[in-house]
C-alpha cells in the first residue's frame, strides 16, 4: 500500500542568539492509510517538533525547515510536498486533511468561546457551513466522541468541563472535517488512567470507523504497545530504531530502546531496582559527534561510536542506528563485564509486609502516624470578597489509616478524589475540619506553634512540581541553607558542608549549589526537592506525585533514589500517585481513595493480585501494559468523579459502579471500611467478609 505521508530527511532548526537548535535533524519515516505509527522518546528528542513540522506550525522565525527536507502528503492530485506549498494551501490541508490533538487541551482551547463555536469554526471555514448547520454538526461530533448531554455541553466554556471532557473536545475539533491523518501529541499524558482508557478506546474506535491514519506521540510505552502497528524511537533529533511494535518490544536492537523498555515499572512484578539510563538527553545546540547516545550507552566503545552510525536496515521494515549491528558480540562482552542497563531483575522481591488495616501493627512495628476519621472540608462562598457560604467541598471525608515506621503506604485514585488534600492535612499544611492525627503518639491537631515547628523537622513533603516549589531567585545552596537556618541545624561552614553532603546524597555535585532552579532539568529539580526534604533529617516524607511529570528514564532514577534513601535512613513514606505501576514498585501497602474516602486498603501484593473493590478492579484494568502481545480485559468506567460538593448518596461509587451486584441498597447505605479477611479492608456492601 502506498504511503499517505512520506517524510524524508526532515531537518527543523531554530536559529537563536545562543546558536542553532537542531531540534529535528534528519528524520525519515512513512505512514500508510489506516495505520498507527507511534513516535516515542524522552523530552527534548524532537517528537513534538516533528509533528508541528508536518502541520506547518513551526514559528518562523526563529524556526525553519531546512533545504533538502521533504514532507510528502497524498492528496487528490498526488503527493504534495508540504514544505513547498503556500500558506493558503497549508491552511486548506490543516484541519481538512490533517488534524492534530495537542497535549494540553486547556491551553489549546480558547477560554472565551463556547465549545460549539470552537468546533464549528473549522466547519464554517473548511466546509462553508452556516451557523445552524455547523452547530448541528458539532452536536453530532460531541456525541461521536462520547460527551454526555451534548446539547448542554455545546454551549459551555472549556473551564466548565473536566480534563477528560476537554480532551474529547480537542478530538472532536480535530475530526470535524474528517481528516485522513490524525496526529495525537501526548493525548493522554495529563489524564487519569481511567480517563486515558476511555480516550484510547475512543481513538481506536474512531480510527476504525473513519479509516484514518494515526501518528501517536507519547512517552508511555504501555500506550504504544496497545495502540500502535509500528514504532519509531527518537533520540537527540534522530530516529534511532523503527519497526513493527511486536518486534521492537520483544527484540529491541538499539541500546536506547532497550534502556527505555527496561526502565518501566510493571504491574505484574516488583523489581529490586529499576534499570536506568544514566545522564540526560544532550543539548540540541551541541549534539555530540559520533553516536549521540554513546555517553549514556553501556555498550559504547570508542573506536566505532566516535563515528556517526547510519540507520541500518536489519529486517524488512526494521532499522536501527547502532554499530552493534556490525559487531553484536560487543554487547555480550559488555554484559559479561556487568556493563548493561543495571537495576532490573525479573521476579518479585520479598518485602517485609505492612499492616493490613487501620489499627494493625504486625511484626512488632509501631505506627508512626495514626489517622482516624479525618475530614477536610472547604466552604463554597458566593458574593464579593468573603461572601456567604453556600455549601462545602468534601475533599477528605472520613479517612482512617496507620502509617508504620519504615514502610511506604501508597495512596492512589483519580484526580479530585482527595489524595493531595489528605497528604497535606496529615502534615497540617491544610487545617482539617475534624478527626484525629497522632504522630509518634502526640495529637497533631492540638499542637501549638512550638510543637508544630518540632513536628515539621520530623515530617516533610516532596511536591509534584519542583520548579514551582523552588524560589527562582535563590540558588539551590541558598534554598537548602534557608531550611537549615529556620530549624537551627547549621550555619556558616557547617551549613556549607551539610549542603554538599545533601547534594551528593541525591546524586548531584556539590558545586551545583551555586546554580538556580531554571538551570536544572526536571529530574534534577526533583532531586533538589528531595534534598530539601532530607535537610532536617525527617522520619516521614509525604511524596505528592513526585515522578508524574518526569520521563520514564528519569522517573526510574528518582524512584531508585527514594528506595535507597528509605533503606539507608529508615524513612517512612506516604506516596501519593496515580501511576499504579510506580505505586506497585515502591509501596508496602496501598490505600485506594475515591471521592474523599478510602475504599480499599491492603498489602501491595494482595491488592494487585486480588482487588475486591470494583473501583480498584477498574483502576488496575485501565493501566496500559507495555507488551503488545497482551490484550487487556478492560473495565471501562463511564463519566468522571462526581463533584465533592454534591456527592452521591450511599456508596459514593455506585453511579459509576460496573458490578452486576449493584442494587438500591448501594444508593442508600454508605459502606464502612471493614476487614474482609486477610487484612484486606474494603468499603463495599457486596464484598462478603472472609
Amino acid at each position: 500500500m502506498d504511503p499517505l505521508l512520506q517524510v524524508d530527511n526532515l531537518r527543523t532548526w531554530f536559529h537563536t542568539q545562543d546558536g542553532v537548535v537542531r531540534a529535528v535533524d534528519g528524520v525519515s519515516f512513512h505512514v500508510r492509510p489506516g495505520e498507527t505509527l507511534g513516535i516515542v522518546g524522552e523530552s527534548g528528542c524532537g517528537k513534538s517538533v516533528t509533528a508541528l513540522s508536518i502541520m506547518g506550525l513551526i514559528p518562523r522565525p526563529p524556526g525553519r525547515i531546512e533545504e533538502g527536507s521533504r514532507i510528502a502528503f497524498r492528496t487528490g492530485s498526488g503527493m504534495e510536498d508540504l514544505t513547498q506549498v503556500s500558506d493558503g494551501r497549508m491552511r486548506e490541508l490543516r484541519g481538512n486533511e490533517i488534524g492534530m490533538i495537542f497535549q494540553e487541551p486547556m491551553t489549546s482551547l480558547n477560554p472565551v468561546f463556547r465549545v460549539g463555536d470552537q468546533i464549528g469554526e473549522a466547519l464554517r471555514k473548511h466546509r462553508g457551513m452556516g451557523p445552524k448547520e455547523a452547530r448541528e454538526h458539532a452536536l453530532g461530533l460531541l456525541h461521536l466522541v462520547g460527551i454526555p448531554a451534548p446539547r448542554q455541553r455545546v454551549d459551555e466554556y472549556p473551564h466548565q468541563l473536566s480534563g477528560g471532557m476537554r480532551q474529547r473536545i480537542m478530538i472532536a475539533m480535530a475530526l470535524a472535517c474528517d481528516p485522513r491523518l490524525l496526529i495525537a501529541d501526548e493525548p493522554t499524558t495529563a489524564l487519569d488512567v481511567t480517563i486515558q482508557a476511555q480516550i484510547l478506546e475512543l481513538l481506536k474506535r474512531l480510527q476504525e470507523e473513519l479509516e484514518m491514519a494515526l501518528i501517536l506521540i507519547t512517552h508511555d510505552m504501555g500506550v504504544v504497545a496497545e495502540m500502535c502497528d509500528r514504532v519509531a524511537v527518537m533520540y537527540a533529533g534522530q530516529i534511532v530504531e523503527e519497526g513493527p511494535v511486536d518486534d521492537l518490544f520483544h527484540d529491541p536492537r538499539n541500546p536506547y530502546t532497550e534502556g527505555l523498555l527496561r526502565s518501566i515499572p510493571h504491574l505484574g512484578r516488583r523489581d529490586a531496582r529499576l534499570a536506568v539510563i544514566p545522564g540526560l538527553v544532550p543539548s540540541p545546540t551541541a549534539w555530540p559527534d559520533g553516536c549521540r547516545f554513546q555517553a549514556r550507552c553501556p555498550y559504547a566503545w570508542e573506536k566505532r561510536c566516535g563515528q556517526a552510525p547510519a540507520l541500518f536496515p536489519i529486517a524488512p521494515g526494521r532499522a536501527t542506528r547502532c554499530w552493534l549491528v556490525e559487531e553484536p558480540e560487543r554487547r555480550e562482552a559488555a554484559l559479561a563485564e556487568g556493563r548493561g542497563f543495571q537495576g532490573a531483575t525479573v521476579g518479585t522481591v520479598g518485602t517485609e509486609p505492612g499492616a493490613g488495616g487501620a489499627g494493625a501493627s504486625p511484626n512488632g512495628r509501631e505506627p508512626l502516624m495514626e489517622v482516624r476519621g479525618l475530614r477536610t472540608h472547604f466552604p463554597v462562598r458566593k458574593g464579593a470578597f468573603v461572601g456567604r457560604s453556600v455549601g462545602v467541598v468534601r475533599a477528605v471525608d472520613g479517612v482512617s489509616f496507620d502509617l508504620l515506621e519504615g514502610e511506604t503506604l501508597g495512596l492512589v485514585g483519580e484526580s479530585g478524589c482527595g489524595k493531595t488534600t489528605a497528604g497535606r492535612s496529615v502534615l497540617r499544611l491544610v487545617q482539617p475540619t475534624e478527626g484525629t492525627v497522632r504522630f509518634a503518639g502526640r495529637p497533631l491537631l492540638e499542637m501549638g506553634r512550638g510543637e508544630l515547628r518540632a513536628f515539621r523537622r520530623r515530617a516533610q513533603i516532596i511536591f509534584q512540581d519542583p520548579f514551582s516549589s523552588l524560589n527562582p531567585r535563590m540558588t539551590v545552596g541558598d534554598a537548602l541553607r534557608e531550611v537549615l537556618g529556620i530549624h537551627g541545624l547549621a550555619k556558616g561552614p557547617a551549613a556549607t558542608a551539610r549542603i554538599a553532603e545533601l547534594l551528593d546524597r541525591v546524586g548531584l555535585r556539590p558545586e551545583q549549589a551555586v546554580r538556580y532552579p531554571h538551570e536544572f532539568s526536571g529530574g534534577q529539580r526533583q532531586r533538589i526537592g528531595i534534598a530539601r526534604a532530607l535537610a532536617v533529617e525527617p522520619d516521614l516524607i509525604v511524596c505528592d506525585e513526585p515522578v508524574s511529570a518526569l520521563d520514564v528514564s528519569v522517573q526510574a532514577q528518582v524512584i531508585n533514589l527514594l528506595k535507597e534513601l528509605q533503606a539507608d535512613l529508615g524513612l517512612t513514606y506516604l506516596f501519593i500517585a496515580h501511576d499504579l505501576s510506580v505505586v506497585r514498585h515502591i509501596s508496602d501497602r496501598v490505600a485506594v481513595m475515591y471521592l474523599g474516602r478510602i475504599v480499599e486498603l491492603a498489602e501491595v501484593e494482595t491488592l494487585f493480585r486480588n482487588p475486591l473493590m470494583p473501583y480498584t478492579q477498574a483502576l488496575l484494568s485501565a493501566v496500559p501494559v507495555p507488551d503488545p502481545r497482551t490484550s487487556p480485559q478492560r473495565i471501562l468506567l463511564h463519566g468522571d468523579v462526581p463533584s465533592p460538593t454534591h456527592p452521591p448518596s450511599g456508596c459514593p461509587f455506585h453511579p459509576r459502579c460496573p458490578s452486576l451486584l449493584r442494587d438500591e441498597e448501594c444508593a442508600r447505605v454508605v459502606p464502612p471500611l471493614e476487614d474482609k479477611g486477610g487484612g484486606q479492608w474494603v468499603a463495599c456492601l457486596k464484598v462478603p467478609v472472609g
